[in-house]
């Protein structure tokens, strides 16, 4: 099937509204072919343009790509710089074109580590594309789900001390509310690119009923084809939300 069947195809059926990325494989992608890492961590940055680009064509009105957790400072300084002098880059590159295209940026995670400059960066993706309506990219920076939850707990913990709040007034909706992606649309989909298995601390509260895809193929060779199979596999799962289909209780 050619990627222009393939389009079609998808396009028949209902698409995800929220969809999440978690961008693997740039290191192995260079490493094969003999490059520095760093180029694999580059070109994974075009194919970012590529699949931000194609996901707002086809009218899904969230992205979310895991582009550097909380957990990456582990890995060697020079490398680290690199993907913030990246961060730097894409905002002297592409703030133009977000304008243009009114595509809204959030980014979700912590400020803490981050410096100054891109803390200022950031500031202004974010204010620059704030009305914008239709789509919006969130790039979970120096993220982790589980300090997102622990920061949710606090939040509505003070506002129990408060007396905003009881403590019979905390539910799943009032937690979701609290979380970084509180004005998004619930997670439908999240591939993982490099046939890693694994959400690794990735959108856990969000991720209780979205479909989960792992393809093969490393970040830096996604695109518009591999974009295409994964929600043409979401569409082909059964979608009951812990229920059964077709059953109504009496």
């Amino acid at each position: 099937m050619n990627i222009n069947e393939l389009h079609n195809q998808i396009m028949q059926k209902p698409l995800p509204k929220h969809i999440g990325i978690i961008l693997d494989g740039n290191g192995r992608w260079a490493t094969k072919r003999m490059l520095p890492r760093n180029l694999g961590h580059k070109k994974g940055v075009q194919t970012l343009k590529e699949i931000v680009k194609e996901v707002k064509n086809l009218g899904i009105p969230n992205l979310t790509v895991f582009a550097f957790s909380t957990e990456n400072w582990k890995r060697p300084k020079d490398e680290v710089d690199y993907i913030m002098d990246q961060l730097k880059k894409y905002y002297q590159t592409s703030l133009t074109k977000l304008i243009e295209n009114q595509i809204k940026v959030k980014f979700i995670g912590t400020k803490k580590n981050l410096s100054s400059d891109l803390l200022m960066i950031i500031e202004d993706i974010e204010y620059q594309t704030k009305n914008f309506k239709e789509f919006t990219l969130s790039i979970a920076f120096n993220y982790g789900s589980r300090e997102e939850i622990t920061e949710a707990v606090k939040k509505i913990t003070t506002k129990v001390i408060n007396h905003e709040i009881m403590v019979n007034d905390i539910n799943e909706e009032l937690i979701s509310k609290n979380l970084y992606t509180a004005e998004l649309y619930p997670l439908d989909l999240i591939i993982r690119t490099s046939g890693e298995m694994r959400l690794s601390n990735f959108l856990l509260y969000q991720a209780a009923y979205a479909e989960l895809y792992f393809p093969k193929t490393l970040w830096p060779d996604f695109h518009k084809k591999e974009l295409y199979l994964a929600i043409k596999e979401y569409q082909s799962r059964n979608r009951r939300f812990g229920g059964l289909k077709g059953w109504k209780k009496e």
